[in-house]
């Protein structure tokens, strides 16, 4: 979603916050801006709408100078992308404020201040925030912001500047993610690391309701009780370059193509001669938690969702142990019934998905053993709240359509379906077989990937269509919403995915000449059944695209096969994944859309 950079140190801050939002520019938005103070006092501020090279190109017309300064990139919530609606906001010329998340109850605070008297110059909800700060400030803004917030309702990341206070820096966190880097003599703020990484290397990760003072040489933290705290100072290893797309034309392809790399990285530690090893997997605690579970509740959103779906069929098929799966924003507004002895299990790529985060603090009061939770980034909200933590290690992933991210959560979830297996002694050669099976899988990836060139040339059958219809049985059926989901969002075809079984209760009405039909069709119990569907569709005139088994390709009755090698049915889900990425990434490439920062997407989706 929206990004905050912000800096005080003793030299210009100007280009190190442009620096900070361009590296924060996969998180998708819509415009950008920058405020510092300067020597001379007073507030100098630039906004534009588009990308941050438009931002740019304004301020080498205007150079502006400061040691401490703010900079945002908005992704539009309240108001319409526009300069007067583009961050940082201002109260008079004394306040300048930059906030990532959602005030839930601006309006009402809206038309109180402006009872008073307050002229609004922007339709967002973060413009209420500094008029509200102005209007309790007395001489230091710490004091204004305990007096605020309280008033506020939603999710907020704050930074803050006055021109009173020409050396301090403010931030209050609650509900979105804030960090602080660290410094010598300068110290930073950014809605995330990965964008302070060229000056510093060390961290500090706010806690829910904390706030803070940032001068050049110090960190004061007040705590949601009022009380100042000390928090954890953290070193962060990921690659300065990890920002950078390489030889490759787009972060996604970059990120498709780092699959083989991820998940060798995600499974090693987890596997050695004698099995799993799951103090490696899920840290010391897990044997005696896992233990007790009788029972799986995962809640997820997204491609992280998918993700759970094909968990459930594993869990339940290798391990006999019930499984549920829901959508973290449904899940926190019903009232569920917990089973008992029942795992709550949260998969998120970023850790600050805010509507899982909420489901996570929510269950802590219903009854569950315990929580886990599969996450990309360490010290992340959801890594730090939750009693057990898989970490994969797909590195940064920059791109907003996620692709490394979910095929490392299948490797994860993938090796918890075995180790809940475990338990059965007469399991034992069936899980040394998956295990043989998910060690080969970089390699499997990797001759995926040779099938670029092939797909590349498929995906100009797609040029000129509006929609497309995806079809999978079983646990391949949650791939085909995963590869439905890719091609919608960076190709913006409408894009549906249903069980091939599904055909004749509805989507077969839409097929005809002009539909092109994605299907999966894997060696596996159900392929007579989807073979038959797959003649349902030819019936009706639908040109057939089939992923499916070199072995089978012969055997398929399709206009276009995508053979792949070496598939293993355990592990059939992450190998089609791939290829299905290819085919999504090359429709959009010939579209001319924006691959990586889709329209109206963001990356980290940190608000309701």
């Amino acid at each position: 979603m929206c990004g905050i950079v912000g800096a005080i140190a003793e030299r210009n801050v100007v280009p190190l916050l442009l620096a900070g939002l361009q590296r924060l520019e996969y998180r998708g938005y819509d415009s950008a801006g920058v405020a510092t103070i300067g020597l001379q006092g007073g507030i100098q501020r630039v906004r534009s709408v588009g990308k941050v090279s438009a931002l740019a190109e304004k301020l080498s017309v205007t150079p502006q100078q400061g040691t401490l300064g703010i900079a945002h990139t908005r992704w539009a919530t309240h108001g319409e992308p526009s300069e007067r609606n583009a961050h940082p906001h201002m109260a008079g010329d004394h306040i300048a404020i930059v906030h990532n998340g959602i005030i839930e109850n601006f309006q009402t605070l809206k038309n109180t201040l402006q009872q008073q008297g307050c002229t609004f110059h922007s339709d967002t909800d973060t413009e209420v925030v500094a008029h509200l700060l102005a209007h309790v400030y007395q001489g230091d803004m710490l004091a204004a912001l305990k007096a605020v917030q309280p008033q506020l309702s939603g999710a907020y990341a704050l930074a803050i500047v006055h021109v009173d206070e020409p050396e301090t820096l403010y931030v209050l966190r609650s509900g979105s993610p804030l960090v602080i880097g660290v410094g010598i003599g300068e110290h930073f703020v950014a809605s995330d690391a990965l964008s302070l990484l060229p000056v510093t290397r060390q961290f500090i990760y706010l806690e829910e309701g904390d706030m803070a003072r940032l001068t050049r040489d110090s960190v004061h933290i007040i705590d949601r009780s009022g009380q100042e705290v000390s928090r954890a100072l953290h070193t962060l290893d990921t690659e300065v370059d990890a920002a950078s797309k390489g030889p490759y034309k787009h972060f996604m392809a970059k990120e498709i193509h780092q699959q083989p790399q991820a998940l060798n990285d995600t499974i090693a530690g987890c596997i050695n001669d004698q099995g799993l090893v799951m103090s490696g997997c899920f840290g010391v605690q897990a044997e005696s938690l896992l233990a007790q579970v009788d029972h799986v509740q995962i809640i997820a959103c997204g491609t992280s969702y998918h993700a759970g779906m094909v968990a459930k069929y594993w869990l339940e098929q290798w391990a006999q142990v019930p499984c549920d799966v829901e959508v973290a924003s449904e899940y926190r507004y019903r009232h569920p019934v917990v089973r008992k002895n029942s795992l709550f299990l949260s998969i998120s790529q970023s850790g600050e998905t805010a509507d899982t985060l909420a489901a996570l603090r929510q269950a802590k009061d219903n009854g569950y053993v315990a929580s886990m939770v599969i996450c990309n980034v360490p010290n992340s909200s959801l890594v730090r709240e939750s009693d057990m933590v898989f970490m994969t290690r797909a590195g940064a992933e920059m791109g907003v359509a996620s692709t490394k991210a979910f095929t490392t959560q299948l490797a994860a979830l993938f090796v918890l379906a075995n180790l809940f297996a475990q338990r059965d002694q007469s399991q034992h050669e069936h899980i040394a077989r998956r295990l043989q099976a998910l060690q080969k899988l970089p390699k499997q990836v990797e001759q995926a990937l040779q099938l670029d060139t092939h797909i590349a040339t498929l995906a100009r059958q797609f040029i000129d269509k509006d929609h497309a219809l995806f079809l999978g049985r079983g646990v391949q059926y949650p791939i085909a919403l995963e590869g439905a989901l890719k091609l919608k969002e960076i190709s913006y075809i409408h894009a549906e995915a249903y069980p091939a079984g599904e055909l004749k209760h509805g989507p077969l009405a839409l097929v005809d000449k002009t539909m092109p039909v994605i299907a999966i069709a894997s060696q596996d119990s159900l392929l007579e059944k989807i073979q038959a569907n797959l003649q349902e569709v030819k019936a009706r005139g639908g040109v057939l695209f089939v992923f499916t088994t070199e072995a089978l390709a012969k055997q398929v009755d399709a206009e276009h096969c995508v053979a792949v090698s070496g598939v293993y049915a355990d592990t059939a889900p992450l190998l089609y994944t791939v290829p299905l990425q290819m085919l999504a990434y090359h429709v959009a490439v010939l579209k001319g859309t924006d691959v990586d920062q889709p329209r109206n997407l963001a990356k980290s989706v940190t608000v309701e």
